[in-house]
């Protein structure tokens, strides 16, 4: 394929006090021919991040490290990164994440995009590195209401968390609709990026073949969002809406999104209130927000719930192989 030979890469990597994983992140970029450009940004780490990073070094001249002085968070780093690179397709890798052998040349096969992503295996932290299973590519084009639909939790169906997605952007869309991260942001910043992009009209591509290797922490910080990013989120989704020119078949999921993230971020105003100032407090807070009461009361009964259901269930082995973010049959 011409554009597989011809178009590069440049890979980006935001991190912070990622010493121990740093290096096999920066590896695994270095080792994908495609790559022109590995931008590693330290964003106010207190540990050897840089250097461990620098030890990754393939001598090849495509690695370039960055830092910040201070902590200014994902979509900082990743906008800086952008600035100072030149490839014309940009890939997110998460520095504590992994590339498999051979990913950007399943992508690259690939007609006629402007956002390109696989399927990604989820690995725990403890367990060696493992190869994923072969699937088949099978590309299908998503948009925007097919992408924010798989970000909504939904009773008795699982949650297909299409935001995890790290696509293959091109430089080119992202100029001509003036597209960069929302510095403001640390939660959700890769979705609010991929809707905006969706609904200026981004040709958005999935394919099941699985070319990345996201870690899983026992301890996690997924489920204990801070109350400010899930207001940052809140507020750049209700930006978007109240822009307008969202397509009317996607405009219903979108708001459904942005109430449930809303839902979340009282949810999580009414437990600060609590352990700040008391139960007193809290309550105020909540019946002077009639609004939010069915969702803190259904977000405690849930947490609740979901507590009783880790204490008391029984302990068995993990399965053996790798958990998917899209289902696909191997060949």
């Amino acid at each position: 394929m011409l554009m597989a030979r011809e178009e590069t890469v440049c890979v980006i990597i935001a991190a912070k006090n990622a010493e121990q994983t740093i290096g096999r992140a920066v590896g695994s970029a270095l080792a994908q021919r495609e790559v022109a450009e590995v931008v590693v940004v330290d964003d106010g780490s207190d540990d050897r991040t840089m250097a461990a990073a620098a030890a990754a070094n393939d001598a090849s001249g495509r690695l370039e490290i960055l830092g910040f002085t201070r902590n200014r968070g994902p979509s900082a780093a990743r906008n800086r990164a952008i600035a100072v690179s030149r490839a014309p397709l940009i890939a997110i890798l998460d520095a504590d994440d992994v590339f498999f052998p051979g990913r950007f040349r399943q992508m690259l096969a690939c007609p006629d995009w402007d956002f390109i992503a696989d399927n990604i295996a989820f690995m725990a932290e403890a367990e060696p590195l493992r190869q994923p299973a072969r699937f088949a590519p099978r590309p299908r084009r998503l948009d925007l209401k097919a992408f924010v639909l798989g970000n909504i939790s939904r009773r008795g169906a699982p949650r297909g968390e299409l935001g995890f997605l790290k696509p293959v952007m091109r430089r080119a869309f992202l100029d001509a609709h003036g597209l960069r991260y929302r510095e403001e942001m640390r939660l959700g910043e890769d979705y609010e990026l991929y809707v905006r992009a969706l609904a200026n009209g981004a040709r958005y591509t999935v394919i099941e073949s699985c070319g990345y290797g996201a870690l899983v922490r026992e301890n996690s910080l997924s489920g204990r969002h801070r109350t400010e990013d899930l207001a940052a989120l809140h507020a750049a989704e209700r930006a978007i809406l109240a822009t307008g020119g969202i397509p009317p078949e996607a405009l219903p999921v979108l708001r459904r999104h942005c109430r449930q993230i809303g839902n979340r971020h009282a949810l999580r105003h009414f437990l600060d209130r609590k352990r700040e100032n008391g139960a007193g407090a809290a309550l105020s807070y909540a019946f002077g927000n009639p609004a939010a009461l069915p969702a803190i009361a259904g977000g405690i009964l849930r947490d609740k719930a979901e507590a009783a259901y880790r204490r008391f269930r029984p302990r068995v082995p993990a399965e053996a192989g790798l958990r998917y973010l899209l289902p696909a049959e191997p060949v």
